[in-house]
């Protein structure tokens, strides 16, 4: 029989609440399982019945049953998170002996590996409260998204929040440039390309730069300019298991990877100079974001004229728009001097960049911080 993995003590420290019980005899089923377990992540525990040690039943976080052993656990307290496993697809009695033994799903293999791996990785995560996920977009060219994207980031990252910024526009040149980290260690997206299925949050958050206290996802300065639709809804998904903030900077082109972005972003900001140009342009790519976001607001962006408005003011803006205005994002002198010299956008704690993104931040409720990186 396959090795048996036992963990007798409390779960561990680090955040993760430990692998799932199996209750099996069965060696070609068990062999499935550890295999999937590992695919996942996951450490097991493995048992031919009911753990005799306190709490070994009812303190797993998941429990997978065998067919084989349902007779051996029919007398177990009653608990969530119980999922029967067998592998004939044409056994109708399976349903009964599920409702014996109080399981919450019934899974047969080899079809439903994939939704086990995910449930287990949920576990061996120990996923909670998932990231709050803004998006961030121009309604023009120029209009400063990107550097209002990295400025969210720093804030959010310097009150404590775990942080990963993501940059969704290859064509715009890389946020780990505006963040003076081209250079920084860790991987980028051609890495993470050909990603399919799950994508571990913990180790996806371990590749990737760190810059100012916060996990950046950027672009390398090759060639490819394309990210599949699998892989940009597996490393969004992933980065919003960890909890905390996750920050998109989005292009204004809605294609099959950024609707996929787009499907899993909470908020999204479109900035919009006050000027009538942007306004018209705004218009056609708030129809085409609003196809897939269902909550997209508007940030008024930095204007042409000596005073930094064009022809409208904020509220004029929201209002031809039709979208609910967040506020006005105001002008930072000596911005791009600051970036050639290290600093951030939203890196002066006092500046004004940064006391924009800190009201947002306060306003918009982010309960768990997620610890560090």
């Amino acid at each position: 029989m396959a090795g048996v993995i036992t963990r007798d003590g409390p779960p561990p420290s680090d955040g993760r609440q430990g692998g799932p019980l199996i209750v099996t005899e069965d060696v070609d089923l068990l062999d499935d399982l550890l295999r999937l377990c590992a695919a996942a992540g996951a450490r097991p525990e493995v048992r031919h019945g009911v753990p005799e040690h306190r709490g070994g039943w009812d303190a797993a976080p998941l429990v997978l049953v065998g067919d084989d052993a349902v007779d051996r656990v029919r007398g177990a307290v009653r608990r969530r998170g119980v999922v029967l496993v067998g592998r004939d697809p044409d056994d109708s009695g399976v349903w009964q002996r599920a409702v014996e033994i109080g399981a919450d799903h019934v899974l047969v293999l080899p079809d439903g590996e994939r939704w086990l791996v995910d449930r287990i990785a949920d576990v061996a995560e120990g996923v909670g409260r998932p990231a709050l996920t803004v998006g961030v977009i121009g309604g023009s060219g120029g209009a400063g998204a990107s550097t209002l994207a990295c400025a969210l980031a720093v804030t959010a990252a310097r009150t404590g929040r775990r942080t990963l910024l993501v940059d969704g526009d290859p064509l715009g040149g890389g946020l780990d440039v505006l963040l003076g980290g081209e250079t920084a260690d860790g991987l980028r997206w051609p890495a993470f390309a050909q990603s399919r299925g799950r994508v571990g949050g913990g180790a996806l958050e371990e590749s990737l730069p760190e810059l100012h206290s916060l996990r950046v996802l950027s672009w390398d300065r090759g060639d490819t300019v394309v990210i599949p639709p699998e892989a940009m809804r597996a490393v969004i998904a992933a980065a919003r298991r960890r909890g905390g903030a996750v920050i998109v900077d989005l292009p204004r082109r809605v294609d099959e990877g950024v609707a996929e972005a787009l499907a899993q972003v909470d908020l999204g900001l479109m900035v919009v100079p006050p000027e009538l140009r942007a306004v018209a342009g705004a218009r056609r790519v708030a129809s085409a974001v609003g196809m897939v976001l269902r909550d997209l607001r508007v940030v008024v962006g930095r204007g042409g004229g000596p005073d930094g408005l064009g022809g409208f003011d904020a509220e004029e803006v929201a209002r031809l728009l039709g979208l609910p205005l967040v506020g006005e994002v105001p002008r930072e002198s000596g911005l791009l001097a600051a970036q050639a010299g290290g600093m951030p956008p939203g890196g002066a704690v006092r500046g004004p960049l940064a006391r924009f993104c800190t009201a947002f931040w306060e306003r918009v409720p982010v309960d768990a911080t997620g610890g560090g990186s």
